[in-house]
C-alpha cells in the first residue's frame, strides 16, 4: 500500500472544506478551537507519558482527555490504531468512537480499552465542529511530524532479548516493561503447530525451563533490565521468552538459538531477522505511529532490540517461518538455526562452505548488508546450495549502525541485481488482491523434484501471491522454470518457481512467491519441498 492511500485511509489527509460553498455568514464563523489539550491516566503516570501521552494498563485503566472550549461545539473523540498494515484489515482502524455536543467551558472524555484491545499505541483524534459547520482536527499529525493530540499507550508486557541469537551457555539479558508487581518468565522451544494459537504460544512449543517468578514491584514505573535468561545445551532453534503477569497479560520475545561452533549440522536455516524488525510497528517514540519505514519515509533506519506487536509474533511471521519449523520437525529434519547477524559473524563465504552444504532462507529475507551478500553469494560460487522459499530476497542494501538497521538503496540499482544470486526477483506485489495457483511446466526437465506429489505439465496445485518473483536477463544461465502463474501481476509479471545449477556444482531453488512456505501442510506441496530438499542437502 503506497504511504498516501494509508494516510487517505485515516481519514489524516486535508479534508476540502465541507463548508466552501456555504453562505458567506457560515464561513465568517470562528473556526473552533481546543485550550490546554492533554490526556493522562486515572493513576500514576509512567515513564514516557507526557502531556499528549498516557500509558493505560490494568491499574490506570483509563485514558483521561481533558479540553476547554472558549464556545460551544460537537467533539467526537476516536482511537486510531495506525501501525497495522495487515492483509485483509482496514489501515487505520477506529476501534472506539464517542461524540457529545458540549458548552464552553472545561471538559473531559475518557476512554476506557476494552481488554480484546492489544497493546501498542493508539491516536485520539479529536474533532471539533463548530457554528457554521466548520471543523477542527487534532491528531491529525503524520510521522515523525508535530504531535498535536494525544495519544495512549496500551501497555501489555513488553519483553525484548537483547541478543537476537546467542550460543548455549550464554548470558543474555531481557528488557522488561509492565506495572504489574511480580512478572514469571519462562522459555519455549518452537517445534509444534504450523497454526500458533494467538495470545498463546505454549500450545506450540515445549517448555525448557521451568516457570521463574520475580519480585517486579521497583520496576513497575519504567523499563528494566533483567537477566533472567542463560541458554541451556538445547537444540539449535528458534525460542520463545513467555512473561506472565499475574492481571493476565502475556508477553514474548523470540531468540534464535544458534550452534556453539557452525556446522554441528550441515544444513543451516537462515531466519530473517532484519525484515522481522523492518515490519515491526512498535512505536518508541510515542507519536502514535509505527516506527517502521513501511510507515513513512522519513523513517529509514529501525531498532533491532525491541518488543513487537501481537504478543511478541512478528509481523507474518506465522506465515512462513512458524510453518516451514512446524515442516521441519514433521519431517525430522536436523538443522542449524541463525539468525542474520550470524551469517555475517560467519566472516567469510569460504567458512560458510566449510560449515554447510545447504542454507535455507524459508522467510522474506529482503534486507541484507553489504557483508551479508558478499559472504552468501561467495558460498553459492564456492559450489554452496540454496533454498529459497518465499519471494522478495536480497532486495534492499542495508547497513548496521549499532543496534539499528539503516535502509540504503536496492541491490538491482547497485548493479547486483538479486536474481543473479536467487534465479528470480522481485516483479510485483498487491497485498494478497490476486493469487492463483502453480502450474507445473517443469516436470519433464526436473522430474525429481515432482516424484512422488501426483503433479505432471499442466497440473496446478496451491494459492500464492502476495508478492511475486520471475526471472530477468540477470538469472544464471540454464535457470529452469518449474511452475509459474502467468501474468499474476499484471501482463508480463509472473510468478516463477525456479532451479539453477552453477558449473561449481551449486544448486539453487526459489519459491517464487511469498507465501510458498505457510502450503507446507498440503501433501503434494510438502512431498515437492521433500523432493528439492533430498537434492540440495545430498
Amino acid at each position: 500500500m503506497k504511504r498516501r492511500d494509508f494516510l487517505r485511509a485515516l481519514g489524516l489527509a486535508a479534508a476540502a472544506p465541507a463548508a466552501a460553498k456555504a453562505a458567506p455568514a457560515a464561513a465568517a464563523a470562528p473556526r473552533p478551537e481546543l485550550l490546554d489539550l492533554r490526556v493522562r491516566t486515572s493513576g500514576a503516570p509512567l515513564a514516557g507519558d507526557r502531556r499528549l501521552l498516557a500509558t493505560v494498563t490494568p491499574r490506570r485503566a483509563r485514558a483521561i482527555v481533558s479540553f476547554r472550549l472558549p464556545r460551544p461545539a460537537r467533539v467526537r473523540v476516536e482511537a486510531i490504531r495506525t501501525d497495522t498494515i495487515r492483509i485483509g484489515r482496514p489501515a487505520g482502524a477506529v476501534v472506539w468512537r464517542t461524540e457529545r455536543r458540549l458548552g464552553a467551558g472545561p471538559h473531559e472524555v475518557v476512554w476506557r480499552p476494552a481488554a480484546s484491545v492489544q497493546p501498542r499505541t493508539y491516536l485520539l483524534r479529536v474533532t471539533v465542529i463548530g457554528p457554521g459547520g466548520r471543523v477542527r482536527v487534532y491528531g491529525g499529525h503524520r510521522p515523525r511530524g508535530k504531535v498535536d493530540g494525544p495519544v495512549v499507550r496500551v501497555q501489555g508486557v513488553d519483553v525484548v532479548v537483547t541478543r537476537t541469537s546467542c550460543r548455549p551457555g550464554d548470558p543474555t539479558d531481557l528488557l522488561v516493561a509492565c506495572d504489574a508487581p511480580s512478572l514469571r518468565f519462562q522459555v519455549f522451544h518452537y517445534g509444534g503447530s504450523a497454526r500458533p494459537v494467538e495470545r498463546d504460544l505454549r500450545t506450540n512449543g515445549i517448555p525448557v525451563t521451568p516457570p521463574v517468578g520475580v519480585d517486579w514491584s521497583a520496576n513497575v514505573a519504567a523499563p528494566a533490565r533483567l537477566r533472567v535468561l542463560r541458554a541451556g545445551q538445547w537444540q539449535s532453534g528458534l525460542y520463545f521468552v513467555r512473561a506472565t503477569a499475574p492481571d493476565g497479560r502475556v508477553g514474548y520475545a523470540p531468540f534464535i538459538l544458534r550452534p556453539s561452533r557452525l556446522g554441528r549440522e550441515r544444513v543451516a536455516v537462515v531466519l530473517a531477522t532484519n525484515t522481522w524488525q523492518a515490519y515491526n510497528f512498535h512505536d518508541a517514540d510515542g507519536d502514535g505511529w509505527g516506527d517502521s519505514w513501511y510507515v513513512s519515509d522519513a523513517i529509514r533506519s529501525v531498532e533491532v532490540a525491541r518488543p513487537y506487536l501481537d504478543f511478541g509474533v512478528p509481523f507474518r511471521f506465522r506465515d512462513w517461518d512458524l510453518a516451514f519449523i512446524a515442516w521441519l520437525n514433521r519431517t525430522g529434519k536436523r538443522v542449524d538455526f541463525l539468525a542474520d547477524e550470524d551469517v555475517e559473524a560467519a566472516g567469510t563465504g569460504d567458512a560458510l562452505r566449510r560449515a554447510y552444504d545447504l542454507v535455507v532462507f524459508p522467510g522474506h529475507e529482503e534486507y541484507v548488508t553489504e557483508k551479508h551478500y558478499a559472504i552468501v553469494r561467495r558460498y553459492r560460487d564456492l559450489g554452496g546450495n540454496l533454498l529459497f522459499l518465499s519471494a522478495n530476497n536480497f532486495f534492499w542494501r542495508v547497513r548496521r549502525d549499532g543496534r539499528r538497521i539503516v535502509k540504503e538503496r536496492l541491490w538491482r540499482d547497485l548493479g547486483r541485481p538479486e536474481s543473479g544470486l536467487v534465479g528470480v526477483q522481485y516483479c510485483g506485489s498487491d497485498n494478497g488482491q490476486r493469487q492463483g495457483p502453480f502450474t507445473v511446466v517443469g516436470a519433464d526437465r526436473a522430474p525429481w523434484a515432482f516424484a512422488g506429489t501426483g503433479l505432471a505439465n499442466g497440473a496446478r496445485f496451491g494459492r500464492y501471491g502476495i508478492e511475486i518473483d520471475q526471472r530477468t536477463e540477470a538469472s544464471p544461465p540454464g535457470t529452469l522454470v518449474l511452475a509459474h502463474i502467468p501474468d499474476l501481476m499484471g501482463k508480463n509479471r509472473s510468478a516463477e518457481m525456479t532451479y539453477y545449477e552453477t558449473r561449481a556444482g551449486a544448486r539453487v531453488f526459489a519459491a517464487g512467491a511469498l507465501n510458498f512456505a505457510a502450503s507446507l501442510e498440503d501433501p503434494q506441496v510438502g512431498q515437492l519441498l521433500e523432493n528439492v530438499w533430498a537434492r540440495l542437502a545430498a
